[in-house]
């Protein structure tokens, strides 16, 4: 049974995209907690602009979001070629995963730390090895409750419209689908975990939890129209691996799932 499974190449698509989408998942959360500035990227002074009422806003981001945008990208290629029961089993994976690695990350800043290790010469430096490891890996459990809850509901959302386009428009127009998808998720993404996160955890006021938000969606809304080349070279390269005709016949199995 093994054998046959992974001589069947859909089996093995799969499940290589499953291991990238899992472990993309668990890299974005583990470098989230670094906020960098866009505009310096390109060479930028910052730029200051106002959203809701609030000023000086900047796009300061955390480096998560550098990753999240190929989630949703995975999520449309399995939305094509599976279909949504399989886009829901990558991601109750993914989370699970992630809720495992944060509690090791709990446990692992629990433990108690060797005298010479929190203060060493070893360390570049750094005064208390201890504090950076926990500042590192110790994330707020709102942050994570945040995070999480918006990355479940936010796939939910994409599955739907996603579906909801292909049955208006048949196998055309994969762009519009994929793209349009993507925008309506990330924009419940970017404000149900600033609420969680922020509003909820921090008691941040709305104007702030609004213009942050909006920020962020700035940010992905750019991002899903760049990338949106890289879903037709995924779709060539699978079609390609699968042969034209089993690609089209998973796909008229995706829509019936």
């Amino acid at each position: 049974m093994i054998t046959n499974m992974l001589n069947h190449k859909p089996s093995k698509l799969f499940l290589g995209i499953m291991a990238f989408f899992v472990a993309n998942a668990l890299i974005a959360e583990c470098i989230g907690g670094k906020i960098f500035s866009l505009e310096k990227i390109f060479g930028w002074n910052p730029m200051e602009f106002s959203f809701f009422g609030q000023s000086g806003l900047s796009f300061n981001l955390t480096c998560g979001v550098l990753l999240w945008p190929l989630e949703f990208i995975i999520t449309d290629i399995v939305n094509e070629y599976y279909g949504p029961k399989w886009v829901r089993r990558i991601s109750y994976t993914a989370i699970v995963i992630i809720m495992y690695a944060f509690l090791m990350f709990y446990m692992a800043m629990q433990t108690p730390p060797a005298d010479f290790w929190i203060i060493s010469k070893a360390n570049n430096g750094i005064p208390n090895m201890q504090d950076a490891f926990g500042g590192i890996f110790g994330q707020g459990m709102w942050i994570i409750l945040g995070s999480l809850t918006a990355f479940m509901v936010s796939q939910i959302v994409d599955v739907v419209v996603f579906h909801k386009i292909k049955k208006l428009t048949g196998e055309k127009w994969v762009w519009l689908r994929a793209t349009g998808s993507t925008l309506v998720s990330q924009f419940i993404d970017s404000f149900i975990v600033l609420f969680i996160a922020f509003k909820i955890g921090n008691n941040w006021s709305w104007q702030l939890v609004l213009a942050i938000a909006m920020v962020n969606y700035i940010y992905k809304f750019s991002m899903a129209v760049l990338l949106t080349p890289l879903i037709y070279l995924l779709e060539a390269g699978i079609n390609k691996y699968l042969g034209k005709e089993n690609a089209m016949q998973m796909k008229r199995n995706a829509m019936e799932n």
